[in-house]
C-alpha cells in the first residue's frame, strides 16, 4: 500500500488510483532565467513520485507547466531590450536540457500559460458572475472573504492573516488579502482582450486553468515547493473550488527548501547555484543521487563536500558493477544460490517499503547499499559458474528496478569510468600499451612509473588474465570555499 503525506490533512494517507489514470499537476518554472538547485530538487522529487506510481502499475497523466508571461519576464525584457518571447523560448530550451541531464522523465503535457489565456478569461468571468471576483479600472480581484474555507491548505486563519501577514497594501482592493486574477496592461506590455479591457492573467489563475483544462476539475495530486503552499496553492484552491463547486485536488505534495551554508538559497543572499554551475563539477547522475539522499519533504543542506560524498557513494556502486563484470568462475568455488536469493528478497522488501512510505528515498538508498555490501561479500569468494551467473542476473534485475524507480545506477561501469576521465581516452590507452611493453621487457620501474602517473590522475590500472583495463576514481578535496 502506498502512503503519501498530504499537506491538506497534515498526515500520511493511503493512496490508490481511483479512475482510469492518476492525474498529477506540478507547478513548473517561470522562464526568465536558468534553473537553479531548488528547481533540480523539486524536479527530481516529483520525477521519483511519477516513476513510483508507474512502477506500482498505475497509469499516470503528469502535467508540468511553464509560466511564460510574468512581471519577471517583462522586467528582464525591459532591462535587456530583448523580446520577451525570445527570452521565454531560450530558457524553456535551457530548462529541457537541464532536465535531460538529470534524467527526468518527460511529462505528458508541458503547457505554456499563453496558450490558455482565452480559457483564463472565461474562468475569471464565471468567478465574477458568481460574486467571487470584482473589477476595478481594468483589474480583476478575487474576493478572499467570499470563500469560507480559505486557509485550509496552509492551515491559516483569515483573521490572523489580516493582522499579521505581509500583504501588499493596495487601496484599490476591498481587502488586503484579495489577489489579482487579471491585470490591466501597462503601456508597451503584451496584452490580450478581456471584458475588463486589455491585460494579462495573474499568476495564480494560470495554474488553475492549465490544470483544469488538461486534467479535469478534480485531480489526484497537485505538487510544488513548500514556498508555494501560501499564497499560490491556497489561491488556486480558492478560485478553482469557487468556480467548480468541487474539491480541487485529493492530495497536495510539497518538497522542502534548499539551504546553502545553513541559509535558505536566495539570489539576494549570494548563495544561489544554477544546475549548470553544479554540473561543471559533477555529472547529472551524481547531482540526482545527491538529491535522493534527503527525504523530499525535509530541508536539503547543500555543501560541495556532501555533493562529493554522494559521488563517492555512487562510485562504490559502479565499482561493484565492474568487479561483477570481470569476475571469473571457479570449478572449485562456492555454491551460494540460497544466499543470492536471500539478498534479492531482502533488497525488494526494504526497497518497496521505503518507496511506498511517502517516497522515502534515503531509506531506498540505504537498501541499495545493503544489497551491494552483501553482494560484494559473496563476490569476494571464489564462486562456481552457476552462482556467478545468478548473482549477475539478480544484480542486473535489481539495478534495472533502481533505474526505473530512482533514475540512477542504470549505466555500465565502463560508461561511468569513461565519463569521469580527466584526460582523453586515447591517452589512457596509449599509456596502458606502453606499460604492457615495459612489463614485457621486464622494465618494471618504467611500468610502475606509468601506473603511478595514471593513479595521480585518478585512473586505476587493473591487470587480469589476458587483459588490462582501467577504472577512474575521482580525487576530491572535501573542503568548502
Amino acid at each position: 500500500m502506498l502512503n503519501i503525506y498530504n499537506t491538506l490533512s497534515s498526515s500520511k494517507e493511503p493512496f490508490e488510483q481511483t479512475g482510469d489514470a492518476v492525474r498529477m499537476y506540478v507547478c513548473g518554472v517561470t522562464v526568465y532565467d536558468l534553473c537553479h538547485l531548488g528547481h533540480a530538487r523539486s524536479s527530481v522529487a516529483f520525477d521519483v513520485i511519477h516513476r513510483v506510481l508507474k512502477w506500482l502499475g498505475m497509469n499516470v497523466i503528469f502535467v508540468k507547466n511553464f509560466t511564460d508571461i510574468d512581471d519577471k519576464i517583462l522586467r528582464k525584457a525591459a532591462d535587456t531590450g530583448e523580446d520577451w518571447q525570445s527570452i521565454t523560448k531560450r530558457y524553456i530550451q535551457a530548462h529541457n536540457e537541464d532536465m535531460s541531464a538529470l534524467n527526468i522523465l518527460s511529462p505528458a503535457h508541458t503547457p505554456l500559460a499563453t496558450e490558455h489565456i482565452p480559457d483564463m478569461v472565461d474562468f475569471c468571468r464565471v468567478l465574477e458572475e458568481k460574486g467571487f471576483a470584482y473589477s476595478v479600472d481594468g483589474d480583476l480581484y478575487y474576493r478572499v472573504h467570499s470563500f469560507e474555507s480559505y486557509g485550509k491548505l496552509s492551515h491559516r486563519n483569515i483573521d490572523d492573516l489580516l493582522s499579521g501577514a505581509r500583504v501588499d497594501i493596495n487601496e484599490r482592493k476591498e481587502n488586503p488579502l484579495d489577489f489579482a486574477l487579471w491585470k490591466r496592461a501597462k503601456p508597451g506590455e503584451p496584452s490580450w482582450d478581456s471584458p475588463w479591457g486589455k491585460g494579462r492573467p495573474g499568476w495564480h489563475i494560470e495554474c488553475s486553468v492549465m490544470c483544469g483544462s488538461l486534467l479535469g476539475e478534480t485531480i489526484d495530486i497537485h505538487g510544488g515547493g513548500q514556498d508555494l503552499i501560501f499564497p499560490h496553492h491556497e489561491n488556486e484552491i480558492a478560485q478553482s473550488e469557487a468556480k467548480n463547486g468541487l474539491p480541487y485536488a485529493r492530495f497536495w505534495i510539497h518538497n522542502g527548501f534548499v539551504n546553502i551554508r545553513e541559509e535558505k538559497m536566495s539570489k539576494s543572499l549570494g548563495n544561489f547555484l544554477t544546475i549548470r554551475d553544479i554540473l561543471k563539477t559533477v555529472n547529472g547522475e551524481t547531482l540526482r543521487f545527491f538529491l535522493l539522499t534527503t527525504h523530499y519533504r525535509s530541508p536539503l543542506e547543500y555543501t560541495q563536500t556532501k555533493l562529493y560524498e554522494a559521488e563517492s557513494s555512487l562510485e562504490r556502486i559502479y565499482f561493484y558493477k565492474d568487479e561483477l563484470t570481470y569476475a571469473v568462475p571457479s570449478s572449485k568455488g562456492f555454491d551460494v544460490l540460497d544466499e543470492i536469493e536471500t539478498l534479492k528478497t531482502d533488497f525488494y522488501r526494504n526497497f518497496i517499503y521505503a518507496v511506498t512510505d511517502d517516497f522515502n528515498t534515503p531509506s531506498a538508498v540505504a537498501a541499495i547499499f545493503d544489497m551491494v555490501r552483501a553482494a560484494n561479500k559473496l563476490l569476494s569468494q571464489k564462486l562456481r559458474e552457476n552462482s556467478l551467473v545468478k548473482l549477475r542476473d539478480v544484480s542486473a534485475e535489481i539495478f534495472k528496478t533502481i533505474d526505473n524507480v530512482l533514475g540512477v545506477t542504470g549505466g555500465t561501469s565502463e560508461e561511468w569510468f569513461a565519463a569521469n576521465l580527466t584526460v582523453p581516452e586515447s591517452v589512457v590507452q596509449e599509456a596502458i600499451k606502453k606499460r604492457a611493453e615495459a612489463r614485457k621487457n621486464k622494465d618494471f620501474a618504467a611500468a610502475d612509473a606509468i601506473r603511478d602517473t595514471l593513479s595521480a590522475q585518478g585512473i586505476e590500472v587493473i591487470d587480469t588474465l589476458g587483459a588490462t583495463r582501467y577504472r577512474t576514481r575521482r580525487v576530491r578535496q572535501f573542503s568548502e570555499n
